[in-house]
């Protein structure tokens, strides 16, 4: 008490600082713990979204394996397992024309990658 009183001769202050009490120092400790927990579920949300939703490894080896059928290194029909995908390449007609189709479906989520190419004569 007698250091505060010190102080508040020194810098001529007159009244003293009101501080906050033990309750509501805890209530504004757990909110902002709330607040930070949210962000953090909403943040893991989209970054675990983001990464299962990535298809760009398996488009790339879609286009890897047009670009060995196109020069004959690969026969049709082809299957495979490439990471977590099972991988069909196919030579179907459609009207007059033949197509193939690249489809990928990956075993975990059921998610369907598919490239239609026509096919040259």
């Amino acid at each position: 008490m007698v250091v505060l009183e010190v102080a508040n001769r020194i810098f001529g202050c007159k009244s003293r600082l009101k501080g906050s009490t033990l309750m509501e120092t805890l209530v504004a400790t757990i909110l902002i713990m709330v607040v930070f927990v949210v962000a953090s579920l909403v943040l893991n949300n989209l970054f675990s979204s983001s990464i299962n939703s990535n298809i760009s490894v398996i488009t790339n080896h879609l286009n890897e394996l047009e670009y060995l059928q196109s020069h004959n290194q690969i026969r049709l029909p082809y299957s495979d397992t490439f990471d977590n995908w099972d991988i069909m390449v196919s030579n179907q007609k459609e009207g007059r024309n033949n197509i193939i189709v690249f489809e990928a479906t990956n075993k975990a989520t059921n998610n369907v990658v598919s490239k239609v190419v026509h096919a040259m004569e």
